[in-house]
């Protein structure tokens, strides 16, 4: 997984599927580098990712929690299509995360 961070802005490039296994691989990062940089704002870039389950959506509500509690935002960003109409029935666009 790629990242960058740039003005208290880390972005976190997600690529392949995102399942069970890959989501705890990415929350572990994820929180490791929020923890250390405690970013501003985090930023999870869907553009390489061609599938993603419940575990996917789970993945960006807890580090929409962890962002919360460090003061921060989350944003889930270039989303494909296919994916973003999974990210809408599950409610986050309530959250106002999706870009």
């Amino acid at each position: 997984m790629k990242t960058m961070l740039q003005d208290k802005e880390l972005t976190l490039y997600l690529s392949g599927d995102i399942d069970h296994h890959s989501a705890r691989e990415i929350r572990e990062t994820a929180d490791g580098l929020v923890n250390e940089m405690q970013p501003r704002v985090l930023k999870l870039n869907f553009a390489d990712v061609g599938f993603m389950d419940s575990s996917g959506i789970g993945l960006i509500m807890g580090r929409y929690r962890t962002m919360q509690l460090y003061g921060g935002d989350l944003r889930v960003t270039d989303v494909p299509d296919s994916l973003r109409r999974i990210m809408e029935l599950s409610g986050l666009n309530a959250l106002d995360v999706i870009v």
